[in-house]
């Protein structure tokens, strides 16, 4: 019962912000769970874009930074912005309350989101924030509608803009959304910019399932064990049987 209560405790703020949402066609996000590289990355961007309003409250520093190789002491020195010892739980200062007045709701806590949402779903969010001035920040969101977050990878990308074009629709020509389109201000080329969304969604989702390496390459040597275990049993119930018959 109590393993039940801290699952919902970790699922219930991700799955309110599942509440709200699109039909726009996910991108596909190539992650890749053995690329420490890319990894890296990901949480360095997460520590200096996202950690200032949305924690990950049930991950330690010190198992995220051995688990992506990064040395206990570069990490706490450049990654590490909260917390004074390097075996505390991520979390930020940010008071929930305050949070909640601000963005109209206290932002979720991260650990399963990548879980909750998938990296697809993620992957295409974190590239279609666009220009709207009636909203409170400024932005808008084509996968998450109305959405109560900044673009807080704006610096990065540059300021997006929707584009269209003129297709014709029922015998007659229709300005229609054709995608989202930087104005070239960002520190980053798009192509840049996809591949540091892809490292964050690649950190997100090694988050959800930080063991998920291990376990796989404990469950494969699992298999290989019984297999060869296997052969050993049948020429064991041979050998028994030829005495019976």
């Amino acid at each position: 019962m109590k393993r039940l209560v801290v699952l919902l405790g970790l699922l219930l703020p991700s799955l309110a912000m599942a509440a709200g949402g699109s039909n726009v066609h996910l991108d596909h996000a190539a992650i890749d769970r053995t690329d420490k590289a890319s990894l890296q990355r990901g949480a360095a961007l997460y520590m200096n874009y996202c950690m200032g309003c949305h924690q990950t409250q049930y991950q330690r520093y010190q198992r995220t930074f051995e688990d992506l190789g990064i040395p206990l002491e570069l990490g706490q020195e450049n990654l590490q912005f909260s917390g004074e010892k390097v075996g505390e739980y991520m979390r930020n200062a940010m008071p929930t309350a305050s949070a909640a007045k601000w963005f109209g709701a206290a932002p979720p806590d991260l650990t399963l989101v990548a879980r909750v949402r998938g990296a697809d779903w993620i992957y295409t969010y974190l590239r279609s924030f666009y220009v709207d001035d009636s909203r409170p920040f400024g932005v808008n969101n084509k996968v998450f509608p109305e959405v109560g977050m900044p673009h807080v990878l704006q610096e990065l990308q540059g300021v997006p803009r929707e584009t269209h074009e003129e297709r014709m629709i029922d015998g007659e020509m229709q300005q229609v959304y054709a995608g989202i389109q930087s104005d070239g201000s960002g520190m980053l080329s798009p192509e840049e910019y996809d591949q540091a969304v892809l490292d964050l969604v690649n950190y997100l989702v090694y988050l959800g399932e930080p063991s998920r390496l291990e376990a796989e390459s404990i469950g494969r040597w699992a298999i290989i064990f019984v297999l060869v275990l296997f052969v050993f049993v049948y020429l064991l119930k041979k050998e028994y049987w030829r005495d019976v018959h």
